[in-house]
């Protein structure tokens, strides 16, 4: 067993939705969770520059003694998971869209993806569509404005309404019975999506299957804490802490960051 901490970043708040399922799943396990909000979105970058801000988050996590490193970002792990396994000893989890899922129960034969275009645009991407879901119409929709709208706190406001109904007007029209969701901030808009989409269409994120995969992993590896204590739940930020904290209820403090 390790009582050392699960590390997890992302490139801003959105991976919190990863923490709060990881915690659920794994209740007594220590967690640090890295915001690079001051980067985000990381979508819109070039691969060279997602790695070295992926290396940047992992090396920050590893000097803190992390155990494991949950890559809670769709891009970064699609960008750079691989190149983090190759150069760090300890284990890594990513998340990438539940294509897979949606593909194998779509009864339209369409499927709708709301991902960033640093996802969409990936090998990862393109190669796990290719085996799932070439058999079926794919509505992909690149986020454009998303990110930068809950990582400046209007998650519910009138210009995200308008930016998502745009965004799902074609998926709509293509009569999709699943939208999978593609970047760890998008859980957030379930509630408005909804209300915007028809009530046969059925919303997928990866956020549970990566906390069992991540119990897997610790399992694996003999890594798992097994006291029964309160875990240590640490935040850190390099941008407005308050958005953070907002979105995890106000119950844990967010420290700020100069990184």
């Amino acid at each position: 067993m390790s009582i050392k901490p699960i590390g997890i970043f992302d490139s801003g708040v959105g991976g919190t939705s990863i923490w709060k399922e990881i915690h659920s799943v794994l209740p007594f396990e220590n967690t640090i969770y890295l915001a690079d909000s001051a980067n985000a979105p990381y979508g819109t970058k070039d691969k060279d520059v997602i790695i070295d801000l992926s290396i940047k988050n992992t090396e920050y996590l590893l000097n803190k003694n992390c155990k494991l490193i949950l890559v809670a970002c769709n891009t970064a792990t699609t960008n750079a998971i691989d190149y983090l396994r190759a150069n760090y000893k300890v284990p890594f989890v990513g998340i990438e869209p539940a294509i897979k899922p949606a593909a194998l129960h779509t009864k339209t034969h369409a499927i709708g993806i709301l991902a960033t275009k640093g996802t969409l645009s990936s090998e990862l991407f393109s190669k796990t569509a290719t085996l799932f879901a070439n058999h079926i119409t794919i509505v992909e929709q690149i986020g454009n404005g998303i990110v930068e709208l809950i990582e400046s706190g209007k998650l519910y406001s009138k210009d995200m309404k308008a930016l998502l109904k745009v965004y799902l007007e074609p998926m709509i029209k293509a009569d999709i019975d699943y939208l999978v969701l593609g970047c760890t901030h998008y859980p957030y808009l379930i509630p408005m999506l909804l209300e915007l989409l028809p009530k046969h269409v059925k919303i997928i994120d990866s956020g549970e299957a990566v906390a069992r995969q991540t119990k897997a992993i610790l399992e694996q590896h003999n890594l798992l804490n097994i006291r029964m204590k309160t875990p240590k739940n640490e935040f850190y930020t390099n941008a407005n802490p308050e958005i953070m904290r907002s979105l995890l209820g106000n119950r844990f403090d967010v420290e700020s960051l100069d990184f």
